[in-house]
């Protein structure tokens, strides 16, 4: 037997329960429109202040959508929704925690040389040469080192659209939006443009080779020398 006190639960919270068994129940499915706030009041018998808390608290685990002046609808769940509910805290916690940025690109490299052997597997001709344009792109930017960063940022999200699984491009430009710092410092050191384009020019061969293991061993060379050009960039500062 326990002797935990009962919590003392807060009305929003009440709201909260009702609207998410009535989503998961899906009697409110997705793009469905949530009743006003208004018979939200009358249904549950609480105040104004309760249902604006359920409903901010909906919406920022994005289970809902929030527009200015329409009633909250419920969201389309989707990758870049999920990880998106994520992203400000995970830019907080390396603004707060630096070395978690060493957990980061340990995570890239594992992520990313699983995405290319994926890639490698099932490339068809049309993905192929969309690897190629990225890579004119990403040459065409030179001069532009922001413009360039993005390109960089696609070509990797290309390669993991074509491992076909939906969730890793969303993961590829999360990962790139949380330590953005870091790659910048990478696109800014002298001689990195030209090594990047040569090393995205070894993967897309290896993809376009279907050979899994060279792809893998080409993405694994190229992220490691950037993290040690980055490396490198700091010890001078």
């Amino acid at each position: 037997m326990t002797s935990e006190p009962i919590q003392r639960r807060k009305l929003y919270q009440e709201v909260l329960d009702r609207l998410m068994q009535r989503i998961e129940r899906a009697e409110l499915k997705p793009g469905d429109q949530l009743p006003s706030e208004r018979e939200l009041m009358e249904t549950y018998g609480v105040g104004r202040v309760a249902v604006r808390e359920a409903l901010q608290d909906l919406a920022r685990s994005g289970i809902v959508e929030i527009s200015h002046g329409e009633r909250a609808r419920v969201a389309t769940p989707t990758a870049s929704l999920l990880i998106d509910q994520i992203a400000e805290g995970a830019r907080h916690l390396l603004r707060i925690q630096p070395e978690t940025l060493e957990h980061v690109k340990e995570a890239r490299v594992f992520l990313e040389t699983g995405m290319v052997r994926l890639a490698a597997e099932k490339a068809t001709d049309q993905d192929i040469k969309q690897l190629y344009l990225r890579h004119e792109e990403q040459r065409a930017a030179l001069q532009n080192s922001e413009l360039f960063m993005k390109h960089d940022m696609l070509f990797h999200r290309e390669i993991a659209r074509i491992s076909c699984n939906p969730i890793f491009p969303a993961i590829v430009e999360a990962l790139f939006g949380w330590a953005s710092a870091y790659y910048q410092s990478i696109v800014h050191a002298p001689g990195a443009e030209s090594l990047t384009l040569a090393e995205h020019q070894k993967i897309i061969e290896a993809i376009a080779a279907h050979d899994a293991e060279s792809a893998a061993q080409a993405m694994r060379n190229h992220l490691n020398r950037a993290d040690e050009l980055y490396k490198t960039a700091v010890r001078r500062q």
